[in-house]
């Protein structure tokens, strides 16, 4: 792996609503040195600052793009250069339009519509997935691959490997089948299951870390827990220590 470690924001979304510098500088204290921004549109300078204060960047992040108005748009490019951004992702699109052929390759076709759009600011798009796109099945394969298969070259995947696998698929084999398009790992682990609390540290559940890492090694690794049952800053310190030793 060449890139560093990442964690996604919303991992520890509550300490940040109470605390914005005091949560960043505790995540750069653990070790990391780049983070997944969400939620930022409305807050980009404050970001932009804590982010800087505590010495880290912020080379991805979620924000809705195709459920959001022309105006919405352009205010989220602008905050996505405004907090340093390089690759903005859309993290959700509704669950209902994944199940015939005909919507999943008009997502594609509308996200693919707006990469040049976010190019002109700097930006590539990207999209993170869940488990619906696996377990939704389309003559025979994933709606998610009809999705990628249809996407244009210029958008990337940022691949949760988790909700591959709860969504019945092979992160490894989806990460084998679009090679360097997949350029971000959501880097999660847990029971298995679609309960969010049942998300342990990287290395303490049943995914296999060491497989899925090292059929991406030069992606962007980005550890998320949706939800924990125990201390979330001792997860995240845990993972990051598990996939620090992993790439040694």
């Amino acid at each position: 792996m060449t890139q560093p470690l990442s964690v996604q924001l919303y991992t520890v979304r509550d300490a940040l609503a109470a605390d914005l510098p005091g949560t960043l500088q505790r995540i750069a204290d653990i070790g990391y040195t780049n983070v997944e921004a969400f939620g930022f549109v409305d807050r980009a300078e404050p970001l932009r600052d804590a982010l800087a204060a505590a010495g880290l960047q912020s080379p991805s992040g979620h924000a809705r793009l195709l459920d959001t108005g022309e105006q919405d748009l352009e205010q989220i490019f602008h905050a996505s250069v405004t907090v340093g951004l390089g690759t903005l992702i859309d993290p959700h699109i509704d669950e209902a339009r994944w199940t015939t052929r005909e919507d999943v390759e008009a997502i594609a076709r509308e996200l693919s519509a707006l990469a040049p759009r976010a190019a002109d600011h700097g930006l590539t798009l990207g999209y993170h997935n869940h488990a619906f796109e696996f377990s939704n099945r389309i003559d025979g394969v994933s709606a998610y691959e009809v999705f990628a298969d249809a996407l244009s070259d210029d958008v990337v995947l940022e691949l949760d490997t988790y909700w591959v696998k709860v969504g019945g698929d092979d992160p490894v084999a989806i990460i084998g089948k679009y090679g360097d398009k997949v350029q971000f790992l959501h880097v999660k682990d847990g029971d298995g299951s679609h309960d969010d609390k049942k998300q342990v540290a990287v290395g303490n559940g049943i995914m296999p870390i060491a497989d899925i890492t090292g059929a991406a090694p030069d992606a962007q690794w980005v550890v998320e827990l949706d939800d924990h049952e125990g201390d979330v800053f001792q997860a995240v310190t845990d993972s990051y220590t598990f996939l620090e030793g992993a790439r040694a």
